[in-house]
């Protein structure tokens, strides 16, 4: 698949609370050096809600953009932590920002932004022009905080892009869009990392990062195989903001040196489908990427998911 489209707005929310490794250190038994060596982490977000900040980041993207949301035709909202069974939260959202089209929730763990991104621009192969896509979530939420094997990592986060239809050459023959794509899912290994109804995520640390290192290198490889690029010609690599270490093992088998690897995690957290969104815009605004450049973009999750797409960025044609 090789879906024209271009990348018009992102936009970025955060929650205002900062919690550092020192409050951890407070009440936990740990402290700074063992979550910096194990994680990456330094300090992470917490609070808010999922619609409100999924709500502040789409709106970021609109006004970067210039767009009138009720011209939007689609909204996608990659989100494990729902605000509610029923109805889903992008119902909430679509109305905050007076989208026009429809609109629906996606839960595809950590994967759940790549997942979102990818159905954007089959939607924009069907005849739709405009698409926003938004990972929100609020994992602190859903977390035991008296548990530092998980307490200490995740957060609360959103990040958008709003994608759309272009005409000229296709993304294989050097215009923007998505040149390739790879997703799957083990079911096997969803007891690795769950939450169930009313509870607390759960966690196997170990074989988690064992796999995610695997899964992460493979699903990008196979993105980049698709799109006939190799890795020098990567411009930016946009992985889930989950564990440094995953991250650093991941770019290094890829062929991928850090300074080309966009990295918010020490800062943010895990913020789950937010994360990639997150990196992405932040290294959109310091002008890491460029015309033509290529993006890979990979994540994993609970599922366990992987998802990973190779994006020609084109920013020229923002309004």
């Amino acid at each position: 698949m090789t879906t024209p489209g271009t990348i018009t707005g992102w936009g970025t929310a955060l929650p205002p609370t900062v919690v550092t490794n020192a409050d951890l250190e407070a009440r936990l038994d740990t402290d700074d050096a063992w979550i910096v060596e194990r994680s990456g982490i330094r300090e992470r977000r917490v609070g808010g809600t999922v619609s409100g900040l999924a709500t502040e980041a789409g709106r970021m993207a609109l006004e970067r953009s210039g767009t009138d949301p009720a011209t939007v035709d689609l909204l996608l909202l990659a989100t494990s932590t729902p605000e509610m069974i029923i109805p889903a939260t992008s119902a909430r959202v679509h109305h905050a920002l007076g989208l026009g089209g429809g609109a629906f929730d996606l839960n595809a763990a950590c994967s759940g932004f790549v997942y979102a991104l990818v159905m954007a621009y089959g939607a924009l192969s069907t005849g739709m022009n405009r698409v926003l896509v938004i990972g929100a979530d609020r994992l602190a939420s859903i977390t035991d905080p008296d548990d530092r094997g998980t307490a200490v990592l995740f957060a609360d986060g959103a990040g958008a892009l709003l994608i759309e239809a272009s005409g000229g050459p296709s993304p294989f023959e050097g215009g923007p869009g998505l040149v390739a794509f790879d997703m799957g899912v083990d079911g096997s290994a969803y007891d690795l990392l769950f939450c169930p109804h009313d509870g607390h995520l759960t966690m196997e640390g170990r074989e988690v990062f064992r796999r995610a290192v695997r899964v992460t290198v493979e699903s990008a490889q196979a993105a980049m195989e698709g799109a006939k690029v190799t890795p020098d010609q990567v411009t930016l690599f946009v992985p889930h903001q989950a564990n440094l270490r995953i991250i650093e093992a991941a770019a290094s088998r890829l062929g991928i040196p850090m300074d080309r690897t966009a990295i918010v995690l020490d800062r943010t957290g895990n913020t789950s489908a937010a994360s990639i969104p997150l990196a992405l815009a932040e290294a959109a605004d310091a002008g890491r990427v460029g015309p033509g450049d290529h993006i890979l973009m990979s994540g994993f999750g609970a599922g366990m998911t992987w998802a990973s797409a190779l994006v020609r960025w084109d920013p020229d044609v923002r309004r």
